[in-house]
């Protein structure tokens, strides 16, 4: 269980996110979304044990995130960035490797593996200079993969990632998830969150507005009530698309 208590957090002086709480399972697709300054990055850097608390605390296992050994911090929570930078022009393969610096071994299983399920393959060899912006976002997620960690943090994942690629990723998530880790991901996408999460977060304004199922989260009335759009759901459980109408936007200001 990694849990947020009464969280508080702020950045630049400023709290950003207010007496949040959540208890979030391994085993399942947890969603972050809300609106563009919501907190929801915020949020994700907490539950990473990057970003200390104000008040409150975040728990894995009921213990507290920041008396943990960084080693078994790093062991226990993988986190990708949204916008992460490499800092050595290493070749793909040797990048993907430094996942495994917090187990000090060199865990060939474990790299193959994360290889294979970012496709990898044909890339292993490449500096990561000559990376595609899509490249790069999967060599990324492959090296947090090869960890192996209990939980897998990641900030918006899908965006660098063509359709086939976003796809194929969801799907592992998905795999990740049935084999027992836990998978919380910040999104804009309110159709992936719909159509692939477990659980959804949604927070406004640094405040957790609802925690629940999709189909309770996205209802119609809290989007109009949260991003101030008038929408609905079509198509069927797992293959939902929101539709909005010309002009339901809420005016500015709102």
């Amino acid at each position: 269980m990694l849990a947020a208590e009464n969280l508080v957090l702020a950045r630049g002086g400023a709290r950003v996110v207010e007496n949040l709480s959540a208890a979030l399972a391994p085993g399942e697709i947890t969603a972050i979304i809300g609106p563009n300054g919501a907190g929801k990055s915020s949020l994700l850097l907490a539950l990473a044990g990057l970003l200390r608390p104000a008040a409150g605390r975040v728990a894995l296992e009921g213990e507290d995130l920041a008396a943990l050994a960084p080693r078994a911090r790093a062991q226990a929570l993988g986190y990708l960035p949204q916008a992460p930078e490499i800092a050595w022009d290493v070749a793909v393969e040797n990048l993907v490797a430094l996942g495994r610096l917090p187990w000090r071994d060199r865990g060939r299983p474990e790299i193959e593996s994360a290889i294979a399920a970012l496709g990898l393959d044909e890339l292993r060899h490449r500096p990561a200079s000559r990376l595609s912006g899509g490249e790069r976002a999967r060599v990324l997620l492959a090296r947090v993969l090869a960890g192996t960690p209990r939980w897998i943090l990641a900030d918006e994942p899908l965006a660098a990632l063509d359709l086939a690629h976003q796809i194929a990723l969801l799907a592992h998530l998905r795999a990740c998830a049935a084999a027992g880790q836990g998978v919380v991901v910040v999104l804009h996408d309110l159709a992936l969150a719909m159509n692939h999460a477990d659980r959804v977060l949604v927070l406004d304004a640094g405040t957790l507005v609802v925690d629940a199922a999709p189909e309770a989260a996205l209802a119609p009335g809290l989007i109009a009530q949260v991003w101030g759009v008038a929408a609905r759901w079509i198509g069927e459980p797992g293959a939902r698309a929101l539709l909005t109408a010309k002009g339901d936007a809420a005016p500015p200001g709102r």
